[in-house]
């Protein structure tokens, strides 16, 4: 995701921004918080560290609390120290995934995995802690070019089998990180805008619009790429995981677009636009 972020940046405003990688900066050491606000005083932190190992998680309870939960509340508190403003990442797994309309942000959470529920715990850490410059944007099946993700893992596979099984009873909205880049980069501008509508501080849901399976990504993936490949459809019982995944993470995205004027893709098409893109490079 900081990636995306760096790459979408406009080229005169990039000194304005300062990336620092986990070995730079660990958020669960208070000290080290403390260090970089001091060093630096930062107007906005965005956080896009996480643990997501979804179904190491449930083994790694104390570490996934630890990164995801307790690390943001440092983060909250000192953003509301220095009256910076905190953006913050987060994930459709708050949700049970048991819903058959799409998700608003006003939506009842109820995590059922670890990994859901240290992600509930970092957005109301933040809540929590009086900070009253923060944005919580929560996405979902985000992919990108870079890092581990389906779209990468998929291509891995098809080129590794003759034969692929993909479920097709999971719903929901895969979500172009360069898009969410983007998203990211609107919030920053309407902030530092003079305009108090542009200041509608609080929780945000934020996925390319339109809905799909993980067979049906496969599908579309292979097609745009051209790759020649028996796909089959399968139950989520045919790989039987230790985190449970939502059958349902399907987001409504109209107040982030309302809210921030940002015309979001349909996911065929941010899709088609990230192919095309990296097929030129």
């Amino acid at each position: 995701m900081a990636q995306c972020l760096k790459n979408q940046l406009p080229k005169n405003t990039a000194d304005e921004f300062l990336f620092v990688t986990r070995n730079e900066l660990d958020i669960t050491q208070t000290a080290a918080i403390k260090k970089l606000f001091a060093d630096f005083n930062p107007q906005i932190v965005v956080n896009t560290a996480a643990y997501t190992h979804v179904d190491r998680a449930e083994e790694e309870r104390d570490l996934a609390f630890s990164i995801n939960g307790e690390a943001v509340k440092l983060l909250a508190e000192a953003c509301k120290d220095h009256g910076a403003l905190l953006i913050h990442i987060s994930t459709d797994y708050v949700f049970d995934g048991k819903g058959d309309t799409p998700y608003k942000e006003e939506h009842t959470t109820n995590p059922q995995t670890v990994y859901g529920a240290s992600k509930k715990a970092g957005e109301d850490a933040i809540i929590e802690s009086g900070l009253n410059q923060f944005f919580i944007i929560r996405t979902s099946w985000l992919y990108s070019e870079y890092g581990n993700n389906f779209y990468k893992t998929i291509q891995r596979l098809a080129r590794e089998k003759d034969t692929l099984q993909v479920v097709t009873d999971q719903q929901g909205c895969p979500t172009n990180a360069h898009d969410l880049a983007r998203g990211i980069l609107k919030i920053i501008t309407a902030s530092n805008s003079d305009d108090p509508k542009n200041t509608t501080y609080g929780i945000y849901h934020f996925s390319n619009r339109g809905n799909t399976t993980w067979f049906d990504f496969a599908l579309e993936i292979f097609r745009l790429k051209e790759i020649n490949i028996k796909v089959i459809p399968v139950s989520s019982a045919t790989f039987p995981t230790r985190a449970k995944r939502p059958s349902y993470s399907v987001f409504d995205v109209d107040k982030f677009s309302k809210t921030f004027d940002f015309k979001i893709p349909d996911w065929k098409k941010s899709l088609s636009d990230l192919i095309d893109k990296n097929r030129k490079v």
